[in-house]
């Protein structure tokens, strides 16, 4: 099914940049000055003079956004766009950096089975001149970019700028069960130069941390929530391992090497990959994944699928993924999807030219397993066993 291809990858002729110049980013307090909520803020947090010295990875400033587990392939959540508001799906992309929506603006099949945004039907929205344009690893939009109230988890997002999709074209975002995209990565790759959602939040001093925190549920169970601001170690066991980013750009970082029984399979010698929402599978180069199809008994069927037989699921050996020293096994019963009487491979092939050497893309078949937080504040990942 072609959903289950890559929605991560922004605008791979422009995307992937490593050398991104470094953005001094207001502080908390200025941006709670800036706001008129300094005080309030301050008055709610100095009850305890120790709290400073707690730890902080239960949080109760944080904005839950429920997401919905689609058939285990995409994780979408309900936002809302304009004044009275217009309600959308999109997916929470940590893969891209744009908000978008289709619009009244377009024709294609593809919006027109979908929610449209009229902005003739929003008293706060603002045009602009300004084009977009995005390709992902699968589908791709144009559109006009605009501004208008965002209220996302909760959270009134004012003054944010978001793309009106023109044309849609091919099948993929026509088939697709959400409307848009909302991307979560950092500006560096933001078509356009657009503003991210997250990062209009933290500038308008809306979260109390410059993070957020996915828990993607598995078996199509409920529960899929992004945590804006926060971080609930009721979701994760032990303590969370901190990655610090290799470029500050997609969320990504190095990893040791990947192997089964305890010998390489794959990025020997290490690899750069990316922790992406927006990626169903577990994606590498072609050369590699081949290897991994090859150990693990995959084959294509007649639909195109990488098949295994599911009594693998009982004997097939972990595979582990070493990150900054630490493992990080996957279970046979992560790595290959069951769906009825059906079993496939949960990776994918794909190069990614870089000037690094291979990318590995860590999507959702990863996430599942690992309660990741995103931490803008310091530019690094945190990564712990689902509980």
């Amino acid at each position: 099914m072609k959903w289950l291809l890559l929605l991560g990858l922004v605008a791979l002729s422009e995307g992937l940049i490593y050398k991104v110049p470094l953005v001094k980013k207001k502080s908390l307090r200025q941006n709670l000055m800036e706001n008129g909520l300094l005080e309030d803020f301050l008055n709610t947090h100095s009850l305890n003079p120790a709290s400073k010295y707690f730890p902080t990875e239960v949080t109760t400033q944080s904005a839950n956004q429920p997401l919905v587990n689609y058939m285990d392939m995409e994780y979408f959540g309900t936002i809302a766009i304009g004044t009275p508001p217009q309600e959308f799906t999109v997916i929470f992309d940590t893969g891209s950096s744009n908000l978008w929506v289709p619009s009244v603006y377009c024709s294609s099949p593809a919006c027109t089975n979908h929610n449209r945004f009229n902005p003739e039907k929003s008293s706060t929205f603002q045009p602009t001149d300004q084009t977009l344009s995005i390709a992902y690893g699968t589908g791709s939009m144009t559109g006009v970019l605009g501004y208008d109230t965002v209220q996302v988890a909760g959270i009134t997002d004012t003054n944010q700028i978001f793309g009106l999709s023109k044309t849609e074209p091919g099948s993929f975002l026509y088939y697709s069960p959400f409307d848009g995209i909302l991307g979560l990565a950092y500006p560096s790759i933001a078509s356009s130069g657009a503003t991210p959602v997250f990062d209009n939040m933290w500038n308008q001093g809306l979260v109390s941390q410059d993070l957020f925190s996915v828990y993607l549920s598995s078996n199509e169970q409920s529960g899929s929530v992004v945590m804006f601001g926060g971080i609930d170690s009721s979701y994760y066991t032990g303590n969370l391992n901190w990655v610090r980013l290799s470029s500050e750009s997609y969320w990504q970082i190095t990893v040791d090497s990947i192997t089964m029984n305890g010998k390489p399979i794959a990025c020997i010698g290490g690899c750069q990959a990316i922790v992406d929402t927006g990626t169903s599978l577990l994606s590498g180069p072609t050369n590699a994944i081949a290897n991994i199809q090859s150990y693990i008994g995959a084959s294509q069927n007649a639909n195109g699928q990488m098949a295994v037989s599911c009594s693998s699921i009982n004997n097939l050996p972990d595979i582990v993924f070493t990150i900054n020293g630490i493992q990080y096994p996957l279970p046979a019963s992560a790595y290959i999807l069951q769906s009825q009487d059906v079993c496939t491979s949960g990776f994918q092939g794909m190069d990614v030219p870089t000037s690094s050497g291979e990318l590995w893309i860590l999507g959702d078949v990863f996430i599942r397993q690992y309660f990741t937080v995103f931490d803008r504040a310091n530019n690094q990942v945190g990564l712990a066993p689902v509980a």
